[in-house]
C-alpha cells in the first residue's frame, strides 16, 4: 500500500493542521517503528507502528471526515488554486476530494464545514431545505427601526430576487448597535452585503458563527477541528427529518 506523509497522517488523526504536524515531528514527538521521524517521512497506518509522545496511533475507524473551518478573511472558499490567493487547503492539509458547506466571500470570515460525505454536504447547501445560517454583522452606523423591519420582512436586491424573511437583532453587547445578529435560511452570493447597501447600512465585517446545529465555537481564524460525535449525530438526524417529510 502507498505510504503517506507523516503530517499528513497526524492531521488526518486530530493532531492538528498540517504545519502544527510538521512542527511536532521536527520537535522529535513522533517515531515511527521505535525509529525518530524527521520531516519527510512517509508511514502507512496498516504495517507501521507511528508513536506521539510514546501513544500509538491508530487508523480512524471510518473514512467519513466531518470538520470544521474557521475561514479567515481574504482566503477563497476553494479546495484548489485558482491564483496566488490563500485558500482552505494552505491551512487543511486535505488530499481527497472534500465537499465545501457554506462557502463564504473574499472578504468574510466564520464557520464553513468539509466533509467527503456527498449525501450529508448535498442535504446542508441544498436551498430547498432552508438550514439556518447564523452571521454577526457590522455595519457602518447604527440602524433604525425601520431599516431593521425591512431587512426581517425581505429585500429586493440585484436581479430583482427577494430574499427571504430573516431574524435580524442588534447585538446586546454592542453598545453602538452596530453589530448584528442576522440568521438567514438561505445562501445568495454577497446577499448581507447587498441588503445593506440596499437598506442604507454599508457592511464593514461578515462573521459566520452556526451552520444549521453545528457553531463555530473556540475556534480562531485559520483553525480547524473535527466535529463532535453529537454534532454528526445531529446533522445526521437532520437529515433524517428530511428524508421523512
Amino acid at each position: 500500500m502507498e505510504k503517506d506523509r507523516l503530517q499528513k497522517i497526524l492531521s488526518r488523526s486530530g493532531y492538528g493542521s498540517r504545519r502544527e504536524c510538521e512542527k511536532i515531528i521536527a520537535d522529535g514527538f513522533v517515531t515511527v517503528n521505535n525509529q525518530l521521524a524527521k520531516l519527510g517521512d512517509k508511514a502507512d497506518y496498516e504495517t507501521d507502528i507511528i508513536r506521539v509522545n510514546n501513544n500509538i496511533i491508530a487508523k480512524p475507524e471510518s473514512d467519513t471526515l466531518y470538520l470544521a473551518f474557521y475561514k479567515p478573511r481574504k482566503v477563497l472558499s476553494e479546495i484548489k488554486k485558482l491564483d496566488d490567493r490563500m485558500i482552505i487547503t494552505d491551512f487543511i492539509p486535505l488530499s481527497d476530494y472534500f465537499f465545501i458547506v457554506g462557502r463564504l466571500d473574499f472578504d468574510s470570515e466564520g464557520l464553513i464545514l468539509l466533509t467527503n460525505d456527498g449525501e450529508i454536504a448535498n442535504q446542508l447547501t441544498h436551498p430547498r431545505y432552508e438550514h439556518e445560517k447564523e452571521y454577526h454583522v457590522q455595519v457602518s452606523k447604527a440602524p433604525d427601526p425601520e431599516q431593521l423591519n425591512i431587512w426581517r420582512k425581505g429585500v429586493v436586491i440585484e436581479g430583482g430576487y427577494r430574499t427571504m424573511p430573516a431574524r435580524v437583532d442588534i447585538l446586546p453587547q454592542d453598545k453602538t448597535g452596530k453589530w448584528l445578529r442576522v440568521i438567514l435560511k438561505e445562501g445568495k452570493k454577497r446577499q448581507i452585503r447587498e441588503i445593506g447597501i440596499s437598506i442604507g447600512l454599508p457592511v464593514k465585517r461578515i462573521i459566520r458563527r452556526r451552520i444549521g446545529p453545528v457553531e463555530v465555537g473556540r475556534l480562531n481564524p485559520g483553525e480547524w477541528r473535527r466535529l463532535t460525535s453529537q454534532e454528526i449525530r445531529s446533522l445526521k438526524n437532520l437529515q433524517k427529518s428530511i428524508k421523512s417529510n
